[in-house]
Order: structure tokens, then sequence, then C-alpha cells
């Protein structure tokens, strides 16, 4: 069974340009392997990404959940889910 639906898995391939310079997975075989060898984490929604980088030790005292949201390791699947890829 995959650890990511492939909703997630598309997101990833089509924007990972906005974290990394250069593309590191072609398909969806090598976009799983590589979000799981990272521990990337997909939120439920835009609460839960600004409470996980809270847990993460990220100072997010006076940030917006926008300038959270826009982080580059903040990837929107486009259904009110989240995938945090740490880089």
């Amino acid at each position: 069974m995959r650890a990511f639906d492939d909703r997630v898995l598309n997101c990833f391939l089509e924007k990972q340009l906005q974290l990394f310079p250069e593309k590191v997975a072609e398909t969806a075989d090598e976009a799983e392997e590589f979000l799981e060898e990272c521990m990337a984490v997909v939120a439920d929604s835009r609460e839960e990404v600004f409470r996980f980088f809270e847990e993460e030790g990220v100072d997010t005292e006076g940030a917006s959940q926008d300038g959270i949201l826009s982080a580059a390791e903040v990837f929107d699947v486009g259904d009110g889910r989240y995938l945090i890829v740490e880089g």
C-alpha cells in the first residue's frame, strides 16, 4: 500500500521545483520513494501545517498562516491538504 495517494504524488511531481533547483523525481514511484526518505508529511488543513511547524520548533510567533503556507517546503495539494517536504 502506498504511503502517499496519487493526488499528493502528482502535486509533488508538478511543483517540486519550488523547493529544489532540479527535479528529484520523474515518476510517481520515484516521488513516493523520495518523500518517504525525507519523511514528508501530509497535513489535512492549514491549521495542521501551522501546528507542524510549531512542533518542529520553528518560531511561528507573529507569522501569518499565509506566510507559513507560502514556504517553499509547503505544497498545496489542492483539496485542502498540504504536503510538507523538508529539503
